[in-house]
């Protein structure tokens, strides 16, 4: 059985989004309905809308930044209870029982973690339609616990942008006393200045543009270093236990590897994709690494938010209405916002 909820779709690579109607699953056992009040708009919502990555199975209702509180539970849902401030992110579930799966690693799920939208739900076999909606149904093992204190409308993001730069923090041990840079400030280089801030890190921004100077010191950074300066990159040779490159397209990390100490690490967040051959003599002569991290499993999300709440940190947004997203992607294009869209699901859809 199913029901419908309101909500916007892609119905095509080359249109607009419009709006739609969006079939809900009644509640299975494990099941948390949620009142969705937010919900963030991230680029990978513009990639899939117009099939940028060849993948997308239309209608796609895109948003995996969710923020709602709790309409109904299922019978054997015990975490959660009806009007719980929670959060759903980008997986809605996994096999749950490979090696990864049972490592809290749900994102590298074995089998494939469910996919928010555009995917199929492993036990009907429907498609999984995301958060431009006004309710979600989701099984209570990936429903995410938010914080009463934080300002709910800035928190959908963390649930992406969030966590995808946490979870590198984390698993490279970042903390009091160490040396971090980002490359790139935008949705996820935000993020990753203010988390590693408050972890104890010293955060530096690589930035081709000092215009964004000002910007980055407010969010925590510590220096700005323009990346196509030959002088300012050489004064940091040498420093970084952790780069987060945040950059979304095909770019040149030579410049950046020198930068690192000795078993210091590059990490991709950003870009997903093929990219241009880089010289391993920096690597070899500093047992430096480049590596990649993908969002993060739901107790590390879950670990997020707990940390957000405690230290006061959400993402910089503009609230849009869900009428205006095509206006948002557009801009989102042109890299036009500070830092993250989110749309004001419960009074504009």
């Amino acid at each position: 059985m199913t029901y419908i909820v309101k909500g916007f779709a892609a119905m095509s690579a080359d249109t607009p989004l419009v709006p739609f109607n969006v079939p809900r699953r009644a509640l299975r056992t494990d099941d948390v309905q949620i009142d969705i009040l937010y919900t963030g708009v991230c680029h990978s919502d513009l990639h899939m809308a117009r099939n940028d990555w060849g993948v997308s199975q239309f209608p796609v209702v895109p948003g995996h930044e969710i923020v709602g509180r709790v309409k109904a539970v299922g019978s054997a849902v015990t975490k959660f209870k009806v009007g719980d401030l929670v959060g759903v992110g980008c997986l809605v579930d996994s096999c749950r029982s490979c090696y990864h799966c049972q490592h809290d690693l749900e994102q590298y799920c074995e089998q494939g973690s469910t996919q928010t939208y555009g995917d199929v739900d492993r036990h009907d076999h429907t498609p999984t339609y995301g958060g431009y909606s006004k309710e979600i149904v989701v099984s209570d093992a990936f429903v995410l616990s938010v914080p009463e204190n934080l300002d709910t409308k800035a928190v959908p993001p963390v649930l992406c942008a969030g966590i995808t730069t946490w979870s590198p923090l984390r698993h490279w041990n970042v903390g009091k006393g160490s040396k971090v840079a980002v490359v790139g400030l935008g949705g996820l280089g935000h993020m990753a200045i203010k988390l590693a801030k408050a972890l104890g890190a010293e955060v530096t921004l690589f930035t081709r543009s000092p215009a964004k100077s000002q910007d980055a010191l407010r969010l925590g950074a510590s220096q700005i270093i323009v990346s196509t300066d030959e002088a300012q990159m050489k004064s940091v040779y040498n420093q970084f236990d952790l780069i987060i490159d945040t950059v979304p397209y095909s770019h040149d990390v030579s410049p950046y590897m020198p930068t690192l100490a000795i078993d210091g690490t590059l990490v991709f967040v950003g870009l997903i994709g093929k990219h241009p051959d880089f010289s391993t003599v920096p690597l070899v002569l500093g047992r430096r690494s480049i590596a990649g991290s993908a969002i993060g499993g739901i107790a590390e999300t879950q670990e997020l938010l707990d940390f957000c709440g405690k230290h006061n940190i959400v993402s910089d947004v503009e609230m849009i209405n869900m009428a205006d997203i095509n206006t948002a992607y557009e801009r989102m294009l042109k890299s036009d916002v500070k830092y993250r869209f989110v749309i004001d699901i419960a009074n504009t859809l």
